[in-house]
């Protein structure tokens, strides 16, 4: 009935943008054999104007007003709504809708399996294709391009067609040439307008069966249908519900493979649903920003504003592929920064396609001829972290733990791309020259005290502490990638030479021009102003700790097989020091590893000191955006006679920076804290017991750093946990619904976390890089024995 589920802009509500619904993505696996979604629909009227009304009339310092406020869930007066789609083969599916009275009294549904083409026609880009009648369990669907379908179903109560035509009138006042537009259905069940009609047309592009259904309480009933290329005679033959068994045992089958079998069946089940919704999430995606400067779509005019306005350099991007969304319903177009985290978990069920989106956002017609990524469909031009290469390190990294058998082919493909991004970013990020990088709000959205993305008034610069982190982090991932592809093709090694340079004048930068503060023992962004000395903007942030995410260590055993590389390295080594120049490097006492890094050792001590303390960074779930400190300690600063101010909130966001309704002033992120856990890591297999710390900070526990990334991943994973009343730290104060029979394993994976408490926020099914959980996972749990559970007796 509806075209998206229902939700708020960033103008309708307190926050905004984010699904007032409750969906799950229960199952799925690589090939899409078998796939669950589950469905919570109230038996109550829907509460629309109760949701719009009360996030409307709530200010920025209230939490938002969600459906399970509303009171439509608190009587179990809803129906489970459970599809399951089991494939025959590629072109032959099995659907299996199953509805559920969970209330105690008798209740009616109305339940539209629908059939659509997508409309492709409008734009003269197809011949329109033709869903027509068969007979009265089956329609036919051709196509110019994929073929002959046809859908098979079970005897309905009805039979609808109607067109998948924007239906104009409601758009814009225009119209409407037919009254069979995309939304009739809508019309025609809910207030009886142009039934007949729908009834008698035997034809369209987009169809249903309708079942009309009275179901006791407690009660349900399966709806069952069929798309197959096929034309078939008996399409539910006796036994076919087999099928569904059968698909099933082979998810559990994969899933036993691939899954961490030390772990216990609950974290199995996080990580299995943090994967489905990976999988769920995967959508076509189709936008030519040529022809939309250029045509009109039937509503906006083509028009000047158009012409010059958002993404109108970017004509060259012509998108048409299978794209793996952070949820198609909450965000459903793709972002650099998101897909490369996406990628990671992805790798764990299906590195094929993790390596395919990595390459694929590297293509011609995605990547701007300077070099330049596509950022996402709000602005192509902004600028997000360039985590591209250490992304595909990573994939390269678990398909190789997997296989036995590391992707050199891959690594050299994207290795050739990421020169020219690489080459973008010297040139149009670091307009002094020197080696301190800007880039905007660089993924972070609101972590400054002012907006890291408009154009600074009079002679202003603002040189960023995480751009010239992250830009050190790239040039060290690139130096491994060389290093990596060298062992095997010796041509790559002039070009890890290169990086390896590049990267030590980026720590220098770092560490000896400005944005390191030792009174404070903390880096920060520098604000550069004509005339005047350079003013640190000294905010306690995740901006300072990215520093961090730069490390790498190389092994002596691979410089010994890359005689120039080492010579090299020698060399600017003895140069530098002789001259008393920064030197980013250290040596193992056995001589057999050496540790490259931003931060020296000295300085990563402090920073691990704030990071681990539960009074500034460290929280219940992971590591705070922005230190706590800030809390009963705001940070000012005037610039031009105007004041900006930057506070803790460990919730939603209390500013208006980005229509407020994205958060890095103080919540828990999936990707940052997945980039810490590896980063601390890297540096205690380097260090080993050398370098323990107290975590958390005060409470006179020493660990060492291995130890403190587990502590980490620990907390992080507790999030999605069961304690021992059964409540979850990401449900808060829903724990309550989530605690109910039948609802106990659901899970949602939340975009980011509150700093205090650990409730899930912002869009509920951010599945893309909060999905990184099961990956946190199978590493926590690598090489441990599996867990029974006890078989218990009845009387038991």
């Amino acid at each position: 009935m509806k075209e998206r589920l229902f939700g708020l802009g960033n103008s309708q509500g307190n926050h905004g943008e984010d699904v007032k619904e409750l969906y799950y993505y229960l199952d799925n696996i690589p090939t899409h054999y078998y796939m669950e979604y589950l469905y919570k629909y109230p038996q109550q009227a829907f509460p629309y104007e109760q949701l719009l009304k009360e996030n409307r009339q709530r200010s920025k310092l209230q939490g938002e007003f969600e459906i399970l406020d509303t009171g439509v869930f608190d009587n179990d007066e809803y129906f489970d709504v459970l599809v399951t789609y089991a494939k025959q083969n590629a072109k032959d599916i099995f659907i299996r809708i199953n509805i559920r009275n969970r209330g105690s009294k008798a209740a009616d549904i109305t339940v539209l399996p629908t059939l659509w083409f997508y409309n492709r026609w409008s734009y003269d880009l197809d011949k329109k294709p033709v869903i027509s009648t068969r007979d009265k369990t089956s329609v036919k669907a051709t196509h110019s391009r994929l073929g002959t379908y046809y859908l098979y179903f079970q005897p309905p109560d009805d039979r609808l067609f109607t067109e998948n035509e924007t239906n104009t009138k409601k758009m814009s006042g225009i119209p409407n040439e037919t009254p069979f537009v995309k939304d009739a259905f809508h019309d025609a069940i809910i207030k009886g307008e142009n039934l007949p009609l729908l009834r008698q047309k035997k034809s369209g592009t987009k169809f249903a069966p309708v079942y009309k259904m009275r179901l006791e309480g407690g009660k349900s009933q399966n709806i069952y249908l069929r798309l197959s290329h096929k034309a078939l005679d008996i399409p539910f033959a006796s036994g076919f519900e087999y099928i569904f068994t059968n698909r099933k045992q082979e998810a559990d089958d994969f899933y036993a493979e691939v899954l961490s079998s030390g772990s216990s069946p609950e974290m199995m089940n996080i990580q299995r649903q943090a994967l489905a919704g990976l999988l769920w999430s995967k959508q076509y995606y189709h936008f030519d920003v040529e022809r939309w400067l250029s045509t009109s779509d039937g509503i906006t005019p083509v028009n000047a504003g158009k012409q010059s306005g958002r993404n109108h350099d970017w004509k060259h991007l012509k998108n048409q592929d299978v794209i793996a969304m952070p949820d198609k319903w909450e965000y459903p177009w793709y972002a650099a920064w998101d897909m490369a985290f996406q990628c990671i978990p992805m790798a764990l069920i299906d590195p094929c396609f993790a390596k395919h989106q990595l390459l694929l956002i590297m293509r011609e017609w995605y990547m701007k001829p300077d070099g330049q990524l596509p950022a996402y469909e709000w602005n192509f031009s902004d600028v997000n972290p360039p985590v591209q290469a250490w992304a595909a390190l990573q994939v390269y990294r678990i398909e190789k733990e997997q296989t036995g058998k590391g992707d050199i082919a891959f690594l050299k493909r994207i290795f050739q791309k990421l020169l020219i991004n690489f080459t973008w970013w010297i040139n149009r990020k670091d307009p002094n020259g020197n080696n301190m990088f800007e880039g905007g709000f660089l993924g972070l959205d609101n972590i400054g005290v002012f907006n890291r993305s408009i154009q600074l008034p009079g002679q202003m610069q603002l040189e960023q502490a995480d751009g010239t982190s992250w830009m050190g982090m790239y040039a060290l991932n690139m130096m491994d990638m060389a290093l990596e592809i060298a062992m095997k093709d010796e041509s790559f090694e002039d070009t890890a030479t290169k990086f390896f340079e590049q990267f030590v004048l980026i720590a220098e930068a770092l560490n000896e021009h400005g944005m390191w503060n030792a009174e404070d023992r903390f880096f920060y962004d520098t604000l550069s102003i004509a005339g005047s000395a350079p003013l640190q903007l000294r905010i306690h942030s995740i901006v300072g700790i990215t520093t961090l995410f730069a490390v790498s260590i190389i092994e002596k055993r691979k410089l010994d097989k890359l005689p120039d590389f080492k010579k090299r390295i020698l060399w600017f080594e003895n140069y530098r020091l002789k001259n008393n120049r920064f030197w980013p490097n250290e040596e193992k006492m056995d001589g057999e590893t050496i540790l490259l890094s931003l931060v020296p050792r000295e300085r990563l001590v402090y920073l691990l000191e704030r990071l681990l303390d539960e009074d500034q960074f460290l929280s219940p779930g992971g590591i705070r955006a922005l230190s706590k400190y800030h809390e009963e300690h705001p940070y000012s600063v005037t610039i031009d006679s105007i004041n900006y101010t930057i506070q803790y909130d460990p919730g939603d966001s209390t500013s208006n920076l980005f229509g407020g309704n994205s958060n890095w002033r103080g919540p828990v992120w999936m990707p940052i804290n997945y980039l810490l856990i590896q980063s601390i890591r890297k540096y205690g297999t380097f260090y080993g017991d050398s370098l323990k710390v107290e975590c958390p900070t005060g409470s006179g526990i020493m660990m060492n750093l291995e130890q403190v990334a587990d502590e980490l991943t620990r907390r992080v994973i507790s999030l999605f946990q069961t304690d021992q009343s059964g409540n979850r730290m990401e449900y808060g104060k829903h724990n309550w619904f989530y605690k109910r029979p039948g609802n106990e394993h659901l899970m949602l994976f939340y975009e980011y976390f509150q700093g205090d408490t650990g409730e899930g926020l912002g869009a509920s099914h951010q599945t893309g890089w909060t999905a990184l959980v099961a990956e946190l996972i199978r590493e926590q749990f690598a090489g441990k024995e599996p867990v029974v559970q006890p078989v218990l007796t009845l009387e038991e």
